[in-house]
C-alpha cells in the first residue's frame, strides 16, 4: 500500500526534525562544542523518512557515517541522537561513537559505519541470520554511489540473490562521491544496472519524494519476507551542503546547488500538503513541533553527564 495522506503531514514533521537536527550539530560543530567529523544529511530526509517508515520496527538497518537521518527515522530517539554527537553517556553509543557511529539494536538499527561499503555485508549477514532462524525480518542497507566500486558490493550483492536473502539495497545516490562527480570514477554511473546485473529486481526512484520511497521499499520488503530474495533500489537524491564540515564546495557550482534547493524534499513536501488542502499556518505548526523536538533533545544532552573514564574499555573489549 502507498503511504496513507494522512500520514504525510508526520512524514514533514520528520522531515524537518531530521533537517533541524543537522542544523544545531552545524551550530554546536562550528561553536567548538563538537570534534571530529560530521556529514550532513541536508537535502536527503525523503530517502531517510520513505525507506525507514516502510519497515518495521524490528527488522535490520544499517548506514553510512551520513546516517543522522536514516537513524532518527528508524525510531532512534532524538535525545540519545544529541547526546551522542555530544559525546554524553546517555548518548545511543554512551558517547563513545560519535557522528558516525550511531547504533540502536532496539529499532533495529545495527550501526552506522566510517568505512565505505561495510554496512552492505553486516545488514546481509543479519537477513541471513533471520533467513536460518526462520525469522519475517527484513534487513535494510543505506549507502552512496560512491560504495559500488568497491570488492565488499560485488560479493555481498552475489551472496544475497545466490542465497535469496531478504535484504534491500539502497543505493542514495546525489551524485557525488564525497568531491568527485560520480560519473568520473565509475564506468557506468546508473547504479541500479549493477544490481541488475546479479539477477536482482532493480529500480530508480526520485529520493526526493518521500511517497515514491515509501512504496519502492514497502514493495521491495514485502517480496523480501515472502521468499522472493533481494531488491536494490537507486534513489536518485541531492545532498545541499558540503561532503562534510569545511568543505569549500570547489567541485560545483553554486547555481547547481540553487537549483536543487528548488526541488528538495521539505520543500517538495509542503507543496504536496498544500495541495491536499493544508495551510501555510498548518506548515508552521509542524515546523514549531519539530523545533521543540530538536530544542529538548539538546537541553537533554547539554544536562547529561559525560562518560566516567572507568568505563572508557566498557562495551569495547569482551
Amino acid at each position: 500500500m502507498p503511504l496513507s495522506p494522512n500520514r504525510l503531514p508526520d512524514a514533514y514533521r520528520q522531515m524537518l526534525v531530521i533537517r533541524k537536527f543537522e542544523e544545531a550539530i552545524r551550530d554546536l560543530y562550528m561553536g567548538g562544542k563538537i570534534r571530529g567529523s560530521f556529514h550532513p544529511c541536508v537535502g536527503q530526509e525523503a530517502s531517510a523518512v520513505g525507506a525507514c517508515w516502510a519497515l518495521q520496527k524490528d527488522d535490520y538497518m544499517t548506514c553510512t557515517y551520513r546516517g543522522h537521518g536514516q537513524a532518527l527515522a528508524k525510531g532512534l530517539s532524538v535525545r540519545a541522537a544529541m547526546a551522542e554527537m555530544l559525546g554524553k553517556a546517555t548518548g545511543c553509543s554512551k558517547g563513545k561513537g560519535g557522528s558516525m557511529h550511531f547504533t540502536d539494536p532496539s529499532v533495529g538499527l545495527l550501526g552506522a559505519n566510517a568505512i565505505v561499503a561495510a554496512g552492505l555485508p553486516l545488514a546481509t549477514g543479519a537477513a541471513l541470520a533471520s533467513q536460518l532462524q526462520k525469522q519475517d525480518h527484513v534487513a535494510l542497507t543505506f549507502f552512496g554511489e560512491g560504495a559500488v566500486n568497491q570488492g565488499v558490493f560485488f560479493e555481498t550483492l552475489n551472496l544475497a540473490v545466490v542465497w535469496k536473502l531478504p535484504v534491500i539495497f539502497v543505493c542514495e545516490n546525489n551524485h557525488y562521491s564525497e568531491m568527485t562527480v560520480s560519473h568520473e570514477t565509475t564506468s557506468n554511473s546508473e547504479t541500479y544496472k549493477r544490481g541488475e546485473s546479479f539477477g536482482m529486481p532493480a529500480v530508480v526512484v526520485d529520493g526526493n519524494d518521500v511517497e515514491a520511497m515509501y512504496a519502492a521499499v514497502e514493495a521491495a520488503a514485502e517480496r523480501a519476507r515472502s521468499g522472493g530474495g533481494p531488491t536494490y533500489i537507486e534513489a536518485m537524491t541531492y545532498r545541499l551542503w558540503g561532503h562534510m564540515m569545511g568543505d569549500p564546495e570547489g567541485y560545483r557550482a553554486k547555481e547547481e546547488v540553487a537549483r536543487a534547493r528548488e526541488v528538495e524534499p521539505i520543500v517538495r513536501l509542503g507543496k504536496r500538503l498544500k495541495e491536499l488542502g493544508y495551510s501555510q499556518s498548518d506548515l508552521d505548526t509542524l515546523n514549531a513541533e519539530a523545533e521543540a523536538i530538536i530544542a529538548d533533545a539538546l537541553q537533554f544532552a547539554q544536562n547529561s553527564p559525560a562518560p566516567k573514564p572507568a568505563e572508557a574499555f566498557t562495551d569495547v573489549f569482551a
